[in-house]
Order: structure tokens, then sequence, then C-alpha cells
């Protein structure tokens, strides 16, 4: 069965969290990030673990795959309209995490310490709290 263009949105919009206003924007990238970055603490440590670093140990197809997550957050925050700067910043990130992860052994280390995907969730909330306040929420 085919949906036309406004049936799709017409759905899309009608869905819990699916839709395109800022606050299910905000929703779905902090999903992702702690996806990514923070699935579960290793234990004696209090370092944070996701599947940025446990897919990453997968040699090209680990790193491409985190790289295509992490290029999502990046086109979710333009859809928010950020600044093309930021954007270039964000991706740089992404970039930067791929490029140095992909190399055996150390970028397994790398991704273990950098987290691209946090850093990119800071300048989106940072952008989100200044523009559209109504969508910070309170952690404790």
């Amino acid at each position: 069965m085919a949906f036309s263009q406004d049936q799709f949105d017409r759905m899309v919009r009608d869905m819990p969290g699916f839709s395109r206003d800022p606050a299910s924007i905000r929703r779905r990238i902090e999903a992702m990030e702690a996806m990514l970055e923070g699935l579960f603490v290793i234990p004696g440590t209090n370092r944070r673990v996701g599947l940025d670093s446990l897919v990453g140990l997968i040699p090209v197809v680990g790193d491409l795959a985190t790289a295509a997550m992490g290029a999502w957050i990046v086109w979710e925050a333009r859809n928010l309209g950020m600044p093309k700067w930021q954007l270039a910043r964000m991706a740089a990130n992404v970039g930067f995490d791929t490029l140095v992860g992909a190399i055996p052994l150390a970028g397994d280390v790398f991704d273990f310490l950098f987290k691209s995907n946090t850093k990119n969730l800071r300048i989106i909330r940072r952008h989100l709290d200044k523009h559209h306040p109504s969508t910070v929420t309170i952690e404790g």
C-alpha cells in the first residue's frame, strides 16, 4: 500500500516522538546519544560505554556504522535550524572520531575516551536551551 506525502506527514505528525517539533527532536537525539555513548557502566569504574565503543571493535564496518549514526545526529541538528558553523563543528567531531577510531587497537582506545556524540549533544542542548527554552528538561 503506497502512501502519499500528505498521508505520510500526517501519520508521522500523529505518532508520539516522531514529529518535527524541537522537543521530539531533542528526545530522539538524547536517546541516540545514550545508546551510542552510555549503554552501561564498566564494573569497577565510572566509565560509560555504548555502541560506539563496542561496534567500533569490528574493523571498518563498525566504524562506518557508528559514523552513520553520528551523522544522523548532525542531520537532526540541521532540522532544528542550527547555524552552519555549529553543524560543521559537529560534523568535524564525527569525522575525527571516525578517522582516528579506524586505526586498529589505538582507535578502539580512542573511541573509549573521545565521546563525539556527547560533545555534539552538548552543542545541541546549548542551542535548544537558547532558542527553544520550552524543551529544557530537568535532570536529576
